[in-house]
């Protein structure tokens, strides 16, 4: 699905807002429906650790905000949405660009609104890699949002 306007103008303000700028990732693509994203982290001098691969702080500072951003523009004013907790599994050295995919499909969307539809909250965990261009996994974030109805 191609970016709209209104989605641009999002990824424009992602990666110029301080703190997710301070990460060193760029947010390449936002669909124009919000459920996809997509991110490129490169290894350069601001995401450079002292052994010469990508920080960890940057790796997970890429993907930290997107899940919670992408649900609270699918699932509307009606839903809280809140990042909970977070773990990150440093699989490899990041010593290349790395990339990560972001995606939520219409089953996860309605099994969210089902499962909230009685005004209870409950706990999504989203899984995502963050792999070089041959598709090598390099660190794996498991992030779990705390979703209910207003």
């Amino acid at each position: 699905m191609p970016e709209s306007l209104a989605s641009r103008f999002l990824r424009w303000k992602f990666n110029f807002f301080p703190a997710y700028r301070g990460t060193g990732a760029w947010v390449t693509y936002i669909a124009d429906d919000f459920r996809e994203v997509r991110v490129r982290l490169p290894l350069s001098w601001r995401t450079r650790n002292l052994v010469g691969t990508i920080f960890g702080g940057s790796l997970y500072g890429a993907v930290d905000p997107i899940y919670m951003i992408m649900l609270i523009r699918v699932l509307g004013r009606e839903f809280i949405v809140w990042d909970k907790a977070a773990d990150i599994r440093f699989r490899k050295p990041g010593r290349s660009t790395l990339f990560a995919t972001f995606t939520i499909d219409e089953s996860e969307l309605n099994a969210i609104r089902e499962a909230t539809a009685a005004g209870n909250p409950i706990d999504r965990l989203y899984t995502v890699d963050l792999a070089d261009r041959d598709g090598v996994v390099h660190a794996t974030i498991n992030k779990t949002i705390y979703i209910r109805r207003k």
